[in-house]
């Protein structure tokens, strides 16, 4: 993509509004625009990398054996009526009318819209376990949002359901959400820590969430230092007995957060208590059949007598982690994408636009960047050096290549490292090799 025809409306300066990180260089990098309170639209560069986030979740839930469905933002009161939360849900819920006067409602979660789902087409213990999933918009209506997407009133979020027929079937499903998160957040380029978390209005009689540590954290984390040195699982399929390992090594650490942590139950030594700052980026849920047996779904068992099923619920803030990998990723200078989820792979920097030769030789490369198959912005315009530099710095993508007229002289690009600040002048097709080869 050719910076002269993108739109990347940068700001020089912070907004006075952005009260952290991820906000303020979100704004400045062109990522997104206030529509209205808590709510925001998303420019193409904030786009791509919420699409990129977006896939990851996706692919790590199919490879969990979790099933894709989309369902609607705009829920019918009965539904939650039916399992007792219309009332109790509180005023986060925006509570609608629609033209025939039957109570709507812009859905915060989806529990009883699957369960729905689920008591209409599936009547036997043949077809257990299920899990459902599906990435959708949800709008709860805070009081208070602020710190940008982090705390908006509308956001994208994955949600999966799990259908089980007994308690067991249940705790397996959960342990393989959990093992799923883990790997999802690793691909992500992020360290998550699993806490033991509130159910809260969910419900439930066991959560975990997950934390990714940042020092600009809204809670406080205390957790054993050898958590974080744990091997994320990367194979695609688990035994339930593998399953229920992986997650009893993971949760045999010390970690909570600062709303769960008590020091007089905490035998952590001080020298192994780690206490940083963190964001929840997902949340876990088994809650049995708070649901089910509310709203009347049910299967026949083996021996045909009717079973109320066990669900989970398992929910990833989509949105919310595009804040969160900044606010854990930046420097002075900008944002530092991790590769897997950056808007673009390489920045290419053209010193001297309108340089007969400098524009020859970045048009070349630009075509063989994207010949390999490399995702590239290339800065075209007639903007100062300096101006460049720092608009790509603060747009934080993997990789910057430049080229100038002394480089073109001396048949050399230079590159840079976004993360480590690490340059190298290299030869056209070295550098190709190292911008094409990296993951």
């Amino acid at each position: 993509m050719r910076l002269s025809r993108f739109f990347l409306p940068t700001l020089k300066e912070d907004p006075k509004e952005a009260q952290i990180v991820s906000h303020r260089l979100m704004l400045r990098a062109g990522m997104i625009q206030q529509s209205s309170a808590g709510i925001y639209s998303w420019l193409p560069m904030g786009f791509r990398v919420l699409k990129n986030i977006e896939r990851i979740v996706r692919e790590e839930q199919d490879r969990a054996g979790a099933l894709e469905i989309l369902m609607p933002t705009i829920q019918p009161a009965d539904l939650w009526r039916e399992s007792g939360r219309y009332d109790d849900y509180g005023k986060e819920m925006l509570r609608i009318t629609d033209r025939h006067e039957r109570d709507m409602l812009y859905g915060p979660t989806n529990e009883e819209q699957v369960t729905d789902i689920f008591r209409n087409h599936v009547k036997s213990y043949k077809n257990l376990p299920l899990n459902l999933y599906h990435i959708q918009w949800k709008f709860r209506d805070e009081v208070r949002p602020r710190f940008g997407i982090m705390r908006g009133r509308e956001f994208l979020m994955k949600d999966a359901y799990s259908f089980d027929l007994d308690y067991e079937g249940a705790k397996t499903a959960y342990n393989n959400m959990f093992v799923a998160y883990l790997k999802t957040f690793a691909r992500l380029g992020l360290n998550a820590i699993p806490l033991r978390a509130e159910t809260g209005p969910i419900g439930g009689d066991l959560s975990h969430e997950f934390i990714v540590l940042a020092d600009t954290g809204e809670s406080e984390v205390f957790y054993h230092k050898d958590l974080l040195a744990q091997k994320t699982p990367d194979r695609d399929n688990y035994t339930a007995e593998e399953l229920q390992e992986i997650v009893d090594q993971w949760t045999s650490f010390y970690a909570a957060a600062d709303d769960m942590h008590d020091p007089e139950k905490c035998d952590v030594s001080s020298d192994d208590l780690v206490t940083r700052r963190g964001i929840e980026v997902g949340h876990i849920f088994h809650f049995g059949d708070k649901y089910s047996n509310a709203m009347g779904a049910t299967v026949a068992g083996a021996e045909g007598k009717d079973v109320t099923v066990s669900m989970g619920s398992y929910g990833i803030g989509v949105s919310r982690l595009v804040g969160g990998i900044i606010e854990a990723s930046h420097d002075d200078d900008g944002i530092i994408w991790p590769e897997s989820v950056a808007p673009f792979k390489v920045g290419l920097i053209n010193l001297k636009g309108g340089d007969a030769a400098c524009d020859a030789a970045c048009d070349d490369f630009y075509g063989k960047l994207q010949n390999a198959g490399v995702d590239v912005l290339y800065d075209d315009t007639a903007g100062r050096a300096g101006e460049k530099f720092a608009k790509m710095d603060l747009i934080g993508l993997p990789w910057q290549a430049t080229i100038g007229p002394r480089g073109v002289k001396a048949g050399v690009v230079e590159v840079k490292n976004r993360r480590t600040g690490e340059k190298q002048e290299l030869s056209v097709d070295d550098a190709l090799k190292l911008l094409a080869g990296k993951n």
